[in-house]
């Protein structure tokens, strides 16, 4: 059957009971994008009537339906040097109707599920959770010229268009990438009441994500800084940066050197804590410019708070210029676009409004779990065609 007939008629399918295995390396006690994301999408799952397993090589208390394979790695890395052959074990004995593997950047035991499940005769569906960059492209190019894996009968999806182009630019017309968002429990996160604001209160800029240096967090710090700069003196402004990671001591150290005592970092909060925070927030930033998806954003977009984000990150599936905050494409637009929402308080709360009224649809877990269920539906098509 060809893909674009079989794609018409899983279309108009909802599957019944299925039972899905995700494979990951990483999964809980981690929390991370890719660990909390995937423990979502199971518990939705389980929720929808679904049976589903996790197979993992983080190690960890035991939970309910989840295989740890572990290998004793330094540091606890999540890997198996031997991984395949237990993934076959795995899935020949709870024989899934469908194999979802979920890989970040580099993800080696993710794609020995891949593989396991390419052995086995196993309809198989790859989230890629990360932007590729050209390092990685070159990567996965090397490994499709050593192991023809278009030929494995699988289904791709990543979380947005920003990071489904590099997927498509490498796996070609022979794998079918699908774009399926990361899922948020919106309605958890819309604001009880009206914010209030007490006139001459600084405008409240948040930050929320790992302090990595991928991330470039420093380079946050300069972003406010120059928005800051551009924004009247009569027109007060404050930051808080949540999260936590190696790059922390550098951005102490920035604060400290150039005396920014206006932005603070409380370190890492609880979802609860975060929705507090973003109850009283005036303007969200996400500046990564290889931002995947951009999962805090979307948690601030539906908590009514105008995002300003990078224009080639995954955040613009969900942030349009004017309607749920400003986007840029530079450093300079950025800090411009900080700066506007800052000194036009119309703007922002004709934003704020627009975000608190109208909910993200795409990225609501039945949404989520139509996408998958559609592609479920076409990966066991093509391995049955």
């Amino acid at each position: 059957m060809s893909q674009s007939r079989l794609m018409g008629v899983v279309g108009s399918v909802r599957l019944a009971r299925v039972r899905i295995l995700h494979v990951s390396d990483c999964y809980l006690p981690r929390l991370g994008g890719i660990e909390v994301q995937v423990a979502d999408l199971v518990r939705s799952q389980r929720e929808a009537g679904h049976e589903v397993a996790v197979a993992t090589a983080t190690p960890g208390e035991p939970l309910p339906g989840v295989r740890r394979l572990i290998a004793p790695m330094p540091f606890d890395l999540p890997v198996h040097p031997f991984g395949t052959g237990h993934l076959i074990r795995v899935m020949t004995s709870a024989r899934p109707d469908v194999v979802h593997v979920h890989t970040g950047a580099v993800s080696p035991f993710a794609w020995m599920g891949v593989r396991a499940a390419q052995r086995a005769g196993m309809p198989a569906v790859v989230t890629v959770h990360s932007m590729w960059d050209p390092v990685t492209r070159g990567l996965y190019q090397g490994l499709r010229a050593l192991a023809d894996w278009r030929r494995w009968g699988l289904v791709a999806t990543a979380v947005s268009e920003a990071a489904a182009r590099p997927i498509r630019a490498v796996a070609g017309p022979g794998v079918p990438v699908h774009v399926v968002s990361n899922g948020l429990d919106v309605s958890g996160w819309r604001p009880s009441g009206p914010v209030r604001r007490t006139p001459g209160d600084p405008v409240h800029v948040v930050a929320v994500g790992r302090l990595a240096p991928r991330k470039q967090p420093v380079r946050l710090l300069k972003l406010l800084a120059a928005a800051r700069a551009r924004t009247p003196p009569g027109i007060a402004m404050r930051a808080t940066i949540v999260g936590d990671g190696p790059a922390r001591a550098s951005m102490e150290r920035h604060l400290r050197a150039h005396r920014m005592d206006w932005v603070t970092m409380p370190g890492r909060y609880t979802r609860e804590q975060i929705r507090d925070l973003l109850a009283e927030a005036d303007v969200f930033v996400a500046p990564a410019p290889r931002e995947s998806f951009g999962l805090a954003a979307l948690e601030a977009r539906a908590a009514g708070v105008p995002v300003v984000a990078r224009a080639q990150s995954g955040v613009a599936d969900f942030v349009r210029p004017g309607k749920e905050g400003l986007l840029g494409r530079s450093f300079e637009e950025l800090a411009g676009s900080i700066a506007r929402l800052a000194k036009d308080e119309e703007l922002r709360t004709a934003i704020a409004e627009h975000n608190r009224e109208t909910t993200p649809v795409h990225c609501s877990w039945p949404a989520v779990l139509e996408g998958f269920d559609r592609c479920y539906a076409l990966a066991r098509g093509l391995r049955v065609g």
